[in-house]
């Protein structure tokens, strides 16, 4: 068995780790052709889209606008034998919908930080009407877990 296959994780284990995880590395195309990284707060929807929101007029937004290739990558572990994550690529879809918008900034913050304090949900509605939902549908995903190799590197 190639080593690549002993270090997968299984749909179950993708899903696990990316519900429990908290930030996620977006890579768009900027216009020179180079990548332009970013650490998102995010959610994996239930048909397994990965949701995010910016503002309208960032630059992963008009990166997405003029590319829609990204890639996605959730990653832990201090040492190699730690290692553990997810790397999804995936086509962007920029989502202008307020009443979207809302929902998403609620389950991240609820995922982030817990309960709703009383009176943020106006707070988000201010937020989301300068902001737009990015779903990546996932195309092509890759995942590792250095501690099924069992200190044999």
């Amino acid at each position: 068995m190639k080593r690549r296959h002993l270090i997968e994780l299984s749909a179950e284990e993708q899903a696990r780790f990316l519900a429990e995880h908290k930030t996620i590395a977006l890579c768009s195309i900027d216009h020179r052709g180079y990548p332009h990284v970013i650490a998102m707060w995010y959610e994996v929807a239930a048909d397994g889209s990965v949701l995010m929101t910016t503002y309208a007029k960032s630059q992963k937004a008009r990166n997405i606008e003029r590319n829609p290739k990204v890639a996605l990558m959730a990653e832990s572990g201090a040492t190699y034998d730690q290692l553990k994550g997810v790397m999804i690529r995936g086509r962007a879809e920029l989502i202008r919908d307020l009443d979207q918008c809302v929902g998403v900034l609620t389950r991240i913050h609820q995922k982030m930080g817990g309960a709703l304090v009383p009176g943020i949900e106006e707070a988000m509605k201010a937020q989301a009407r300068k902001r737009v939902v990015i779903r990546v549908v996932p195309e092509r995903t890759g995942s590792w877990d250095h501690s099924k190799l069992g200190g044999v590197y």
